[in-house]
């Protein structure tokens, strides 16, 4: 029986930008490959490349989408929802009403925001629930075609290395607006519990991260900033010794990060949205998006609480993960 091959695509080079993303459709070309699917990346220069699907993350412009129902590609894709995810139910109901306007009144609005893959897409994935609804609801995907498949986890953050939990909490994230790490930096020193922030900016010149590094600097104490951790294992280890750990960000699906943690056994703060909830329930506390001031006082609580919280939900190996893709792999391929 021949085997199925995938081209893995995504809108922005890795080059360019960096962050969970970039090491989610990484671990899921592994897992995929694991489980017996043929896979690569998609090389523009290169006509000569055969495949039987196009996975693409991200959303791809209608004119992509176009050409790959020419030659003849079965096309999976998996946006990111992160800002639409993390709006107010009214906000939701206009982006709807918006929506079906608009796709029947302004064609070219179609054409430039990639919206005919939602619409004709032989599958639509997403992480969480709430984030395939959406994808029906807001963008009219048919209900059918939209799978969840949840983020897994590498095997060396399921091994406890034997390491005792320390004093400092840990936030793994871009050093970016969107994370609040300087909104949590300045909530740690204001009730003076340290935490550990590890990962790097988009851009050294960027003037959030430069306000976020500066007063890392000022606050040793309190704040304690390296840069990022590279090594797997290394990493693994920064959270398996960690008291807990946040992540308050302002837009967010199914972080990659907080699966990390979850996997390490560590209690986790994370801000109140629904993605945080469907995926871990009441295994993990949570916060609004409010002042410093009143993110401070989370803070602490969790702090001084985190040694008695219950351990969170365990995401599945990677492995698990590429049993599921490769179902829909399947199962598209013999339409």
């Amino acid at each position: 029986m021949r085997r199925v091959k995938v081209l893995f695509d995504h809108d922005v080079p890795f080059l360019l930008a960096h962050g969970g993303f970039q090491t989610q459709i990484q671990n899921m070309m592994w897992s995929v490959r694991a489980v017996g699917i043929e896979s690569e990346p998609l090389r523009w220069w290169d006509e000569s490349q055969k495949a039987d699907i196009i996975h693409f993350f991200g959303r791809p412009s209608s004119g992509y989408f176009d050409f790959v129902r020419q030659k003849g590609f079965k096309f999976v894709f998996f946006p990111l929802l992160t800002g639409v995810s993390a709006r107010a139910p009214w906000k939701l109901a206009l982006q709807r009403i918006a929506f079906g306007t608009a796709r029947n009144v302004a064609p070219f609005l179609k054409w430039r925001l990639g919206w005919d893959a939602f619409l004709g897409a032989d599958a639509c994935v997403t992480s969480t629930k709430w984030e395939a609804h959406l994808m029906s609801y807001i963008f009219g995907s048919s209900p059918e075609r939209v799978h969840v498949v949840p983020n897994g986890i590498e095997d060396v953050f399921l091994k406890n290395p034997g390491i005792e939990r320390g004093p400092w909490l840990v936030c793994t994230a871009t050093i970016t607006e969107r994370k609040r790490v300087l909104e949590i930096a300045q909530a740690a020193v204001q009730v003076q519990r340290p935490v550990w922030f590890i990962g790097k900016p988009y851009g050294q010149n960027d003037p959030y991260a430069q306000q976020f590094i500066k007063f890392a600097q000022a606050n040793p104490k309190f704040v304690r900033f390296e840069g990022p951790i590279q090594d797997r294992k290394k990493l693994a280890e920064a959270y398996w010794q960690a008291r807990g750990f946040v992540l308050l960000s302002t837009m967010e699906t199914l972080s990659l990060s907080s699966a990390e943690a979850a996997a390490a056994e560590c209690p986790l703060l994370l801000t109140d949205q629904e993605w945080a909830h469907e995926a871990y329930g009441d295994t993990a506390t949570y916060c609004p998006l409010v002042s410093v001031e009143k993110t401070g006082e989370a803070l602490r609580k969790f702090y001084d609480a985190a040694p008695s919280l219950p351990k969170p939900r365990k995401p599945m190996p990677w492995v698990q993960i590429g049993e599921m893709f490769k179902s829909i792999y399947t199962q598209i391929t013999k339409r």
